[in-house]
């Protein structure tokens, strides 16, 4: 099982009072949904150009922007285009996990991994075979993860670690969402995309546990902004082989790091938020006054979840669900809501731009 070994220092403590304060005063700030939504997909965009340009992606944040929203193409960046989409689609599934609100499998990690991967929602098996990483520079082994043979174990203790901590809240979430970022990291469970699902994987975890933020922040600019820290904390232990001290390393100096940069990037958001709320004209009279009663009312919604489901509505108004079903087909046609996704299953309803 793993039992990862740490101390909690003056510095972390500090760091997890400062990320406490930051959410309750984030949760208490009078954002409106409209400018709710914009912050959101602001965070998004950064978290797909900064966790995308940490494995070497050569897209700017605006070039992202093109791509992601406008369809955009730029010469012999296909792949780099290819990454970014991937990584936006991953995270609309994780952000369906977080407003189902079920348990976390190793279905969902996998699946995460396909998408960051190949775009398509499909789980992906784990690695067959050793992988090693390099230093790009001198070719030196700078991690030898665990064998392929012992990922599957590995992983499946990750999952049950998880579930228990999420049951028990023994950690603060904080914690428990680094150490989950770490572990994952150094089991490198895939021969490729292992960052990038390991930081969606941590902001899921943060979600879940009520720490998501409205959903307006990214941790992906911190590390970016130093990339050599970055993977400085997560190389702990006295060898880069994980059998030789990695698997049980003492885990106090990378919890340190992870909760001080999430600490920064709450207090950014934190900030953001209060600057947009001076700024928003708090009385909405007159934009609620050109919606309906059931229209206010779905609003609430959109205050946790950036998108829902006809599930949703029926259960908020206590209708029944093709009721809920007309009534998106009518918003979306008056501009109200925006559809994503074509399979009644799977589709999802957003607030649309001009709301």
């Amino acid at each position: 099982m793993f039992q990862p070994k740490f101390q909690i220092s003056p510095r972390l403590s500090k760091a997890l009072m400062e990320i406490e304060a930051c959410r309750q005063a984030v949760s208490g700030l009078p954002i409106t949904v409209q400018l709710l939504d914009s912050l959101r997909k602001s965070a998004r965009l950064i978290s797909t150009h900064y966790s995308t340009q940490i494995e070497g992606n050569r897209l700017t944040q605006e070039q992202v922007q093109e791509v992601v929203l406008q369809g955009g193409t730029f010469p012999n960046r296909e792949r780099d285009e290819d990454e970014v989409r991937n990584y936006y689609q991953a995270l609309d599934y994780a952000d369906g996990l977080i407003s189902d609100r079920g348990k976390l499998t190793e279905t969902h990690i996998k699946t995460l991994h396909g998408l960051v991967m190949t775009g398509v929602k499909k789980a992906t098996p784990y690695r067959d075979g050793q992988n090693v990483i390099r230093d790009s520079v001198s070719g030196g082994i700078v991690y030898m993860p665990p064998e392929a043979k012992d990922v599957p174990g590995l992983m499946t203790e990750l999952v049950k670690w998880l579930t228990e901590q999420q049951t028990s809240r023994e950690l603060p979430a904080p914690a428990m969402a680094g150490l989950a970022h770490y572990q994952f990291a150094t089991i490198h469970p895939y021969y490729d995309g292992n960052g990038r699902t390991a930081r969606l994987l941590t902001n899921l975890l943060l979600h879940h546990a009520g720490y998501g933020l409205k959903g307006i922040y990214s941790l992906e600019e911190y590390y970016a902004r130093d990339l050599g820290a970055y993977y400085e904390a997560l190389s702990v232990g006295p060898s880069h082989n994980y059998y030789m001290g990695r698997e049980d390393a003492d885990l106090s100096g990378w919890l340190e790091y992870f909760c001080l940069g999430m600490a920064d990037a709450f207090s950014v958001v934190r900030a953001k938020a209060n600057e947009g709320a001076k700024k928003q004209n708090t009385d909405q009279e007159k934009a609620l006054r050109k919606l309906d009663a059931r229209q206010r009312q779905i609003l609430i919604l959109f205050e946790t979840d950036s998108t829902i489901t006809t599930k949703q509505i029926a259960e908020h108004l206590g209708i029944h669900r093709r009721t809920a079903l007309n009534l998106c087909n009518g918003w979306v046609k008056s501009g109200f809501l925006a559809q994503y996704g074509e399979a009644r299953k799977s589709r999802r309803y957003g607030l649309a731009s001009e709301s």
